[in-house]
C-alpha cells in the first residue's frame, strides 16, 4: 500500500492564467499608486491632511449649511430663477438637437454623402465638443457680456458637438440595414432620411436629448456663477454675502430638480426603448 495520496492532475495552463491575472493587477495597482504618489508630490498634496479636514467640513457644513427660517421665506424667488435655468437648458437642448441631427446626416457614412464633408462635419463637431462650455462662457463673455445669451451659447456649443458624435453614432449603428434596401430600390437622399433614418434611429436619438437635457441643467447652474444669470448667480449671490442657510437651500432645490429630471427620463426611456 502507497504511504503517500495521489493528487489530482492540475488543468494544463490553469496555474498560469491565474499567475498571469495576479502579475498584471499586482503591476496595474503598482503603477496607479506610484502615479498617484507622483501626482501628489507636484500638487502639494498631502493625504493625511486630506482625510482628516473631512470631518470638520462635515461639521461645519452641519453647522451652516442648513436652511432657516429666512431661507424658506426666499423659497419662491429660488424656485423661479430654477424654473429659469431649467427653461434654458431645454432650449438649449432642443435648438442643438435640431441642428446636431442636420450636421449628422452630413457627417454619418450611412447617407454616403461625400467622405470629405463626412470627415469635415466629423472635426467640425469635435472642436467644439473638446471645448468645455466653461471656456465657452468666458471668451464669450468678451462679445455678449454677462447674460443670459452668453450662458445659451455656451451651452449650445458644448451641446451640439457632443449631440453630432451621439447622432452620428446612433445612424451608423441602428440604420445602416435600412438606409441599405432604400438604396437599393433607387430611394432619394429625402426619402432615405424620413423613411429609413428617422423611424429607426428616434428612440436612440430622444434618449440622447433626454440625457443631454439633465447635462445642460447640472451644467447651466454652474455657467450662472460667470454669466451672473439663473440659480448660479443667486447661489453666488447667497455665497458671497455668507448666507450659508439660503445658499444650501439653492442646492437641495438643484439636487431635487435633477434628481426629478432624471427620474423621469429614465421613465421615458423605458417606453420608447
Amino acid at each position: 500500500m502507497n504511504n503517500y495520496t495521489k493528487q489530482a492532475p492540475k488543468p494544463v495552463g490553469q496555474t498560469s492564467i491565474f499567475t498571469i491575472r495576479k502579475r498584471s493587477f499586482a503591476l496595474v495597482f503598482a503603477f496607479v499608486a506610484t502615479l498617484f504618489a507622483l501626482s501628489s508630490a507636484v500638487a502639494n498634496f498631502s493625504t493625511a491632511k486630506g482625510l482628516e479636514s473631512i470631518p470638520k467640513a462635515i461639521i461645519w457644513m452641519a453647522a451652516n449649511f442648513v436652511p432657516d427660517e429666512k431661507a424658506i421665506s426666499r423659497l419662491p424667488n429660488i424656485l423661479s430663477k430654477l424654473a429659469e435655468t431649467a427653461l434654458l437648458a431645454v432650449a438649449v437642448t432642443v435648438c442643438s438637437a435640431l441642428c446636431a441631427f442636420f450636421f449628422s446626416l452630413l457627417g454619418t457614412k450611412t447617407t454616403k454623402i461625400n467622405p470629405w464633408i463626412s470627415r469635415a462635419v466629423r472635426a467640425f463637431a469635435s472642436f467644439f465638443r473638446n471645448v468645455p462650455n466653461i471656456v465657452w462662457a468666458i471668451l464669450l463673455m468678451f462679445s455678449f457680456g454677462q447674460n443670459i445669451l452668453t450662458g445659451f451659447f455656451a451651452l449650445f456649443f458644448a451641446s451640439f458637438g457632443m449631440l453630432v458624435r451621439m447622432f452620428i453614432e446612433t445612424i451608423d449603428e441602428v440604420s445602416s440595414s435600412c438606409v441599405e434596401a432604400l438604396h437599393a430600390t433607387g430611394a432619394t437622399f429625402l426619402q432615405t432620411v424620413f423613411q429609413g433614418i428617422i423611424p429607426s434611429s428616434l428612440p436612440n436619438i430622444i434618449s440622447w436629448v433626454l440625457y443631454m437635457v439633465e447635462y445642460n441643467i447640472r451644467d447651466s447652474a454652474l455657467i450662472g456663477l460667470l454669466t451672473a444669470t439663473g440659480i448660479g448667480n443667486l447661489f453666488d449671490l447667497y455665497y458671497k454675502r455668507l448666507d450659508y442657510a439660503s445658499a444650501s437651500l439653492v442646492v437641495i432645490c438643484i439636487a431635487v430638480m435633477v434628481i426629478s429630471i432624471e427620474i423621469a427620463s429614465n421613465k421615458i426611456r423605458k417606453v420608447i426603448m
